[in-house]
């Protein structure tokens, strides 16, 4: 906030592709590697001055950072600035990439056009800093420069030390505001080399049909192999979650389970890792601000069970709600696991091994997901109840636990009970990466002396009785849990990253009512909504719930109390409770209706009845008197 400095132009160069690669370049497969947006900052003078505003400001950044003893980490080598785009790119064919890059850098030639001494980007928009806080919304506007905590986390914007002049806004507005029709039309061609890495005149294409089922233990950093007729690459898997809280606000998650504290295989302290060869550091959480990757990525840890791809069924892939409606009728027992031992792979990557049993329940769940949602396969076919199925899944239909690693496994199966601790680890020698991993393997003794048998890991309010299935939407986040022995089912998006509201599917005019769009995320979501009353259940909460199960206990006792009762006093002699209770239930009430209701009208009617009497009895004597004169009357005119 100290340092000043002007709003800074951008000026897009090219889209390149290079640099990355992984576990696929080197087997003769499809070559991978990163897309890159190059851009450059344009220099500008104020007043006539000799140096430029952007040179003066780092000058000062640098300057300011060292007086405060924070500048012995910073990158001091003006890194050239790019947009990282993607990582881990592989395209269909070599043509496909050519096609890309075209297109790609047609639309970088529009911008220079549009754009040719650079512009100062910004938004007219409103956001929260960081995002997702329940902070006040501010004015983004202009030239601002961003404080990241990560890439993910964008914490402290920080205002340019003068507004914009009327011919930069108009420069700033120009895309936003509609007027960049003209610069369509009329750029036709590219007018600047974009060459770069994977375009030596090579010429290849990808094979589905040479992927085979280990390919189902992927490296993240790498892309997929697609198998035949699925078009899109996806990161949606079933697996175990591992992780736990952090005590970082940004890098939030939620606890699942409590039996393994995974942070003693971390080596926070530089003692024997010096550097990553990615930009993410330790998978299964980071020590905010001891972290050696430039990403401080929060708590990932979990064990990747089966992939299932793209959730997008125009690409070959399944849809959200098919995957969980097929795997809710998947019966499997508890899941237990064991730790085996701390390893690095062949790439690198530092991973700790679990016992992969191909008679537990995790082998033949694994065996199950096989059967029913696997990919056809040498003759072999999945099926499910729900007739719903993929392309897109990295397992084959006939695939079995028995195929996968393991000494009394065939090695050449998908299934291997793995979690990544961290890729691409750079130890300061040999002799260190032993060390490290002796001092894993120490803690995985001891783990393994205390669940001798394995543990299903969970917590008190996350999986209680342990071994639940995890749906995961990608490495962060979870969304959906299924119980053992189908124990039911549950949405559960914790405090993680923001929920995700951007699906790499195509998005079908219509929202959520559009059939083509139920597999997005938000549509999901929206669909998934729980049950009023599961909601006011658990809103009534342990003390809530616990008192209306009391009530209700109290009630059906009371009401089994009465029934004894009654039975002791009618029952026949030598009649059981039961026949008594059928004769009771069953026996017509009609004549004890009539009954009470004649003892009602009589008892009511009573001093009515009383008082006619009486009023018979006063009548009486008038009666006979007149009856009496009538008679002497007649007697005495018959006389005459």
């Amino acid at each position: 906030e100290s340092v000043y400095f002007s709003p800074i132009y951008i000026f897009p160069e090219k889209v390149k592709g290079g640099g990355g690669g992984g576990s696929g370049d080197n087997d003769g497969g499809t070559p991978s590697g990163d897309v890159t947006l190059g851009v450059s900052v344009v220099e500008t003078y104020t007043d006539g001055g000799n140096y430029g505003d952007y040179e003066t400001f780092l000058e000062n950044l640098f300057n300011a950072m060292s007086s405060v003893s924070a500048g012995s980490c910073m990158d001091d080598k003006d890194t050239d600035p790019h947009v990282s785009m993607s990582r881990g790119v592989k395209f269909k064919s070599s043509e496909h990439q050519d096609g890309y890059f075209y297109a790609a850098n047609l639309e970088v030639a529009v911008w220079q056009h549009m754009y040719p001494n650079g512009v100062i980007i910004g938004s007219s928009g409103y956001a929260s800093f960081p995002a997702g806080s329940r902070g006040n919304k501010q004015y983004v506007g202009y030239g601002n420069l961003y404080f990241f905590f990560d890439r993910a986390n964008i914490t402290k914007a920080f205002r340019p030390g003068r507004d914009l002049s009327d011919e930069e806004a108009t420069y700033s507005t120009l895309y936003s505001k509609g007027y960049s029709g003209d610069y369509y039309e009329s750029v036709t061609e590219i007018d600047f080399d974009y060459s770069g890495s994977h375009d030596n005149g090579e010429e290849w294409e990808h094979n589905p049909y040479a992927w085979n089922a280990k390919m189902a233990m992927h490296d993240m950093t790498d892309g997929w192999d697609l198998p035949p007729n699925c078009g899109q690459e996806g990161e949606t898997f079933l697996g175990i979650p591992l992780s736990r809280k952090s005590q970082s606000s940004l890098m939030d998650t939620s606890t699942f389970q409590e039996q393994f504290d995974f942070s003693v295989l971390m080596d926070t302290n530089y003692t024997y890792v010096t550097a990553f060869g990615t930009n993410h550091g330790w998978l299964i959480g980071e020590v905010i601000g001891n972290g050696v990757g430039s990403i401080v990525d929060k708590d990932t840890a979990h064990i990747p069970l089966f992939y299932t791809g793209t959730t997008n069924p125009d690409q070959g892939g399944i849809s959200l709600s098919d995957l969980i409606a097929v795997v809710k009728k998947i019966q499997f027992g508890t899941l237990y696991i064991k730790p085996a031992f701390v390893f690095i792979d062949d790439n690198g990557h530092i991973k700790l091994q679990f016992e992969a049993d191909a008679n537990s329940a995790l082998g033949y769940l694994y065996d199950s997901l096989c059967k029913e949602l696997g990919i056809s396969w040498n003759y072999d076919t999945p099926y499910n109840s729900k007739g719903v199925y993929t392309n897109c899944a990295m397992h084959a239909a006939g695939d079995r636990a028995k195929y996968g690693c393991g000494n009394e496994n065939s090695n050449q199966g998908g299934f291997c009970p793995q979690m990544t601790i961290a890729y691409s680890a750079r130890f300061a020698s040999e002799d260190d990466a032993a060390a490290y991993l002796a001092k894993c393997n120490n803690y995985i003794d001891y783990w393994r002396s205390l669940y001798p048998k394995g543990v299903a890991v969970g917590t008190n309010n996350f999986c209680s009785n342990g071994g639940c299935l995890g749906l995961f939407l990608n490495r962060y986040d979870l969304f959906y849990v299924f119980k053992p022995d189908l124990g039911g089912s549950w949405v559960e998006y914790g405090g993680a990253s923001m929920a995700p509201t951007i699906s790499p599917a195509p998005t079908w005019p219509g929202g959520c009512d559009e059939p083509r769009n139920f597999h997005l995320d938000r549509c999901m979501r929206k669909k998934m909504r729980p049950r009023a009353s599961a909601v006011v259940w658990d809103s009534l909460g342990t003390i809530g719930q616990f008192s209306l199960f009391m009530l209700v206990f109290m009630s059906a006792t009371l009401s089994v109390s009465i029934f004894l009762a009654r039975a002791r006093k009618r029952r026949k002699p030598g009649e059981s409770y039961l026949n008594f209770f059928i004769r009771d239930a069953t026996k017509k009430r009609s004549g004890k209706k009539k009954k009470k209701k004649t003892k009602k009208k009589s008892k009511l009617t009573r001093d009515l009845e009383k008082a006619m009497l009486e009023g018979d009895e006063e009548e009486k004597p008038s009666r006979s008197r007149s009856k009496s004169t009538s008679r002497s009357k007649s007697g005495s005119s018959r006389s005459k």
